[in-house]
């Protein structure tokens, strides 16, 4: 049950990165806590199965760290690569 929780910050983590990083309209208001709240979910997943208890901080900790080294990269990239389509995409229909 304590997955939920993880599964929580996550997407909180998500969304405030949504926010932290600029350019908000290049993409999708749930990107990023979908991406958040998937990483803390699997990161829990994985300690547990591999026997890690919720006794230890490790499975606290993946739930804050993971969402935050996924989401960051791939919303950066994903804002980068938008930014510059949509440049290239003006350039050939000549409207900006």
């Amino acid at each position: 049950m304590q997955i939920l929780i993880a599964v929580i910050v996550g997407a909180v983590l998500g969304l405030a990165v949504h926010f932290h990083i600029g350019n908000r309209s290049t993409r999708g208001a749930v990107l990023a806590p979908m991406l958040g709240a998937s990483a803390a979910g699997i990161a829990w997943t994985a300690l547990t199965w591999a026997g890690i208890g919720i006794d230890t901080p490790w499975p606290w900790l993946s739930m804050v760290i993971a969402p935050l080294l996924i989401t960051y990269p791939v919303v950066i990239l994903l804002r980068r690569s938008r930014v510059s389509h949509d440049a290239a995409e003006r350039a050939r229909l000549k409207i900006g």
